[in-house]
């Protein structure tokens, strides 16, 4: 899906705005040199990310600019506050709403606390760029095995390049440059995208995460056996890894049933298999550690999006549903959301036994 947005009068508006706003960018960063902080925009695009012809990898809206001084210096900006598609609006909804729970978002949104989040699987990147963006106190770890995964999202789907780690964990490029500094206004120094096998990162990391975005589908949109199977190391590595006391992990499910009865959360044998594997190992079999785990249903798509939270502690479902509701009306305040929480915290919700 390609859509191109041309300059006409109802675009004129937003674009002067986001023109004024590059020019003040600029102002800021070299106050001495105001003359040449023109900029022109020159379009926006839906971009989709595919690996083959039925599933879609990402989709983002993507801004073109260039500098009126040098009209050949075309940059490339994904909006960072847009959701394309449901299934990351059901992910971000359901995970905030349970992490909020047992954790003070409202700090961490006004910065004054870290909050270390994960995200496995980058796609166009539009999950991690929205987390940073709108959580300034939010440091957020990417991790992709496809090395032509993350060069489509940097040079094609204008995620920030500088976002980029060297295996051994330094930046890829020693700093930002100009139009980095300009776009993203430190955003970009808080997203570390790796390449690495999923498994072998956890392993090899001693952080603790307060969330964990699992989303993770190879190129026949198969999601990975060893990212769920109830034996591997990485649901164990995974459990360690994660914050005892309000952890959260959100997992995309792609629906293995061939009808989806829009009454009745798609659960087949295999969404099963995950939902009871992520459950067991991240909240029953870790001692002295409460939990729950949960499902809720994406609409307009066959995904699920499963929630396993360590932050509900001894608490009833009908606490737990009390709860979620309250904080999914606090998380759409505090963040400004562009759609519903609510409306996707509650869309057939299940329960995992």
């Amino acid at each position: 899906m390609e859509e191109n947005a041309v300059r006409h009068p109802q675009n004129e508006n937003q674009w002067y705005k986001a023109e004024n706003w590059l020019g003040k960018r600029y102002a800021e960063l070299h106050p001495k040199n105001e003359d040449n902080a023109c900029f022109r925009i020159l379009g926006y695009q839906w971009r989709t990310l595919r690996f083959n012809d039925d599933t879609r990898q990402s989709t983002a809206k993507v801004m073109a600019a260039y500098k009126e001084s040098d009209p050949g210096s075309i940059f490339l900006m994904q909006e960072p506050h847009c959701l394309a598609v449901p299934y990351l609006k059901s992910m971000v909804s359901a995970g905030l709403a349970s992490l909020s729970c047992n954790y003070d978002l409202l700090s961490s949104v006004y910065a004054k606390n870290t909050m270390k989040v994960l995200c496995v699987g980058h796609g166009g990147g539009s999950l991690p760029l929205f987390l940073a963006s709108k959580i300034p106190g939010g440091i957020v770890d990417i991790v992709e095995i496809d090395p032509v995964v993350i060069s489509a999202s940097t040079q094609a789907m204008g995620f920030p390049s500088y976002s980029i780690m060297k295996q051994h964990g330094d930046l890829l490029h020693p700093k930002p440059t100009i139009i980095d500094e300009i776009l993203w206004k430190g955003v970009h120094e808080r997203l570390h995208l790796y390449e690495s096998d999923a498994e072998q990162f956890i392993t090899d990391r001693t952080d603790i995460y307060d969330m964990v975005f699992v989303d993770a589908y190879d190129g026949d949109d198969i999601f990975p056996h060893k990212l769920w199977d109830l034996d591997s190391v990485f649901l164990k590595a995974l459990g360690e890894r994660l914050h005892p006391d309000h952890g959260t992990v959100v997992v995309n499910l792609h629906s293995d049933m061939d009808i989806v009865d829009e009454c009745i959360l798609p659960m087949g044998k295999y969404v099963s298999q995950v939902c009871k594997a992520y459950k067991k190992v991240l909240s029953d079999d870790v001692g002295g550690i409460c939990g729950s785990a949960f499902t809720v249903h994406v609409p307009w798509v066959c995904n699920t999006s499963l929630v396993v939270s360590r932050g509900f502690r001894n608490s009833t479902r009908d606490i737990i549903l009390n709860d979620l509701i309250s904080k999914s009306l606090e998380v759409e305040n505090t963040l400004n959301l562009p759609f519903s929480c609510l409306e996707y915290v509650k869309r057939g919700l299940i329960f995992v036994d």
